[in-house]
């Protein structure tokens, strides 16, 4: 695989369209100008940056797990900071990808669910949902490119889910390098052959997620030495490493499985399979922060933790906190996340602010000394004071907006209806749009969200929404209000009857 820009990645830097008309000669003078003025690469750090897919907030040691074997991304958390409130953009995989590319809230891109808004069964569904985005579109600064343009090397390892091809790959939208990445949300199989057209097939049997911890390692092992040696290459680097893992489907290695068939329970944490993803999972982070000590790199070189929305809930548990993927109780959107950089972050602390993923993206070009692009608001903040000084953020009010349907685990469920959401100092409040009933909590006395505080604390609940209103305003977010003319108030009856139905005659065809 080389490392590569395609022409129309170049004119995106550039900031020329691809059809427009530029003359070769002035495009190296061009880039120069785009790139800003950023400090020599030797004064700014390299970012490794590892998106886990599907974990949720306890599925590792340092988090609390009693079955989960996570020793390397424990002594990350023992090196680094660890935010006890960080939060993903949405209950789900596409929109939080589509937030940490963009350094936006949903309503600005568009990307709201995976695939279409008009999931589960349409006589379930009240309302028409707003239509679903399931590109990041191409006119959008990536995190990506604000890096590369500022001399970063870039590159994306694994799950991409924004689009892909030569408009809307990794290598359209600021990535020198693209391993794994594609459309799809998830892998045909976790072993070789992958039947995945940007990663060519390994030895058979060879597991995903090893393979993508190669391909970094073989990646960040190049960049070392080319900035070692000095010269036009000797730049820092920006890696984005967004595992496949522990997305469904379940598969793992035999002799792993094997450990935890017999491992004592944690509550709903007892899938010896999963374990033995997360354990993967685990040993790659491992070898990579390994990767980083043989080459004498560690103490340049941040890294991220971080995961892209709650645990699955058919096969994890969240406890304490309510829900999982797919919904906006906590157990959907607080993800571990942990940021280690030597020297800087303090080793060993904790952070209970709550901070959310469009905030990776200012924060990340601060490190970097890079400008923001021009034109492209960013709805986040830079976090670098917080986790570098201890200074708290500004009080502010953080957002979700969901106007999409996902079915739950069973025919007769939702994981969620249209929603919105806003959080605000130890409050959080959820408005579902289908009847307008609202929910208030408070996260820091019951992180489980047991109690609605609803009518306990009705001049809170008007501040929250009225926050929310007056930002769902800003943003031009869409709140679908059109009945679906399919829409069976009696859906949950007939679809249990039918049901029974098919039992029926199930057992009557046996006989």
């Amino acid at each position: 695989m080389t490392e590569r820009m395609n022409r129309r990645g170049f004119l995106k830097l550039l900031g020329v369209g691809a059809g427009a008309a530029v003359a070769s000669s002035v495009l190296p003078r061009a880039a120069r100008a785009a790139a800003g003025k950023p400090g020599p690469a030797a004064s700014r750090p390299n970012i490794v940056f590892i998106l886990i897919d599907d974990m949720g907030w306890r599925d590792v040691g340092f988090m609390g797990s009693k079955f989960y074997r996570t020793p390397n991304i424990d002594r990350l958390a023992s090196q680094g900071m660890v935010f006890n409130r960080a939060y993903a953009n949405a209950p789900n995989c596409a929109p939080t990808r589509a937030c940490l590319m963009s350094g936006q809230y949903t309503p600005r891109h568009g990307v709201y669910t995976v695939g279409s808004s008009e999931r589960g069964r349409a006589i379930a569904r009240k309302l028409i949902p707003t239509p679903n985005t399931t590109e990041l579109r191409p006119e959008i600064v990536t995190l990506g490119e604000s890096l590369q343009r500022a001399g970063y090397a870039t590159a994306s390892m694994g799950k991409w889910h924004l689009g892909e091809g030569d408009k809307t790959g990794p290598e359209a939208q600021g990535f020198d390098l693209n391993v794994g990445g594609t459309a799809g949300g998830h892998p045909r199989t976790y072993f070789s052959p992958y039947r995945n057209p940007t990663l060519p097939d390994g030895p058979k049997g060879e597991y995903l997620t090893d393979r993508l911890t190669d391909e970094a390692i073989k990646w960040i092992d190049t960049r070392a030495k080319a900035k070692a040696a000095g010269g036009k290459d000797a730049k820092p680097f920006f890696l984005y490493l967004p595992h496949y893992a522990v997305h469904t489907p379940l598969q793992a290695k035999k002799e792993i499985i094997e450990k935890y068939k017999n491992r004592p329970a944690d509550g709903g944490q007892k899938n010896p399979v999963y374990a033995a993803m997360i354990e993967s999972t685990d040993e790659g982070v491992g070898r990579i922060l390994a990767k980083l000590d043989e080459l004498g790199i560690a103490d340049e070189t941040l890294v991220v933790f971080f995961s892209d929305n709650g645990g699955y809930g058919g096969v994890t548990s969240n406890a304490p906190l309510r829900g999982a993927k797919g919904m906006l109780y906590e157990g959907g959107i607080r993800e571990p996340m942990i940021v280690r950089w030597p020297g800087k972050v303090k080793a060993g602390s904790t952070c209970d602010q709550a901070v959310i993923g469009i905030d990776f993206y200012p924060t990340l070009l601060e490190v970097a000394g890079a400008p923001a692009p021009a034109g492209q608001t960013l709805d986040g903040v830079s976090f670098v004071n917080l986790m570098t000084k201890n200074e708290p953020l500004k009080p502010r009010a953080i957002f979700w907006h969901f106007p999409a349907y996902l079915q739950g685990y069973g025919s007769l469920s939702w994981r969620t209806t249209p929603a919105g959401a806003v959080q605000m100092g130890d409050y959080k409040l959820i408005e579902f749009f289908e009847d307008g009933r609202r929910e208030l909590y408070n996260i820091v006395e019951d992180l489980s969200e047991t109690k609605n505080l609803i009518a306990d604390h009705p001049d809170k609940a008007r501040e929250l929404y009225e926050t929310m209103l007056a930002w769902r305003k800003k943003v031009n977010a869409p709140v679908p209000t059109k009945l679906n003319p399919k829409y069976d108030p009696d859906w949950k009856a007939k679809l249990l009857k039918a049901r029974q139905d098919r039992a029926k005659a199930k057992a009557k065809a046996n006989k």
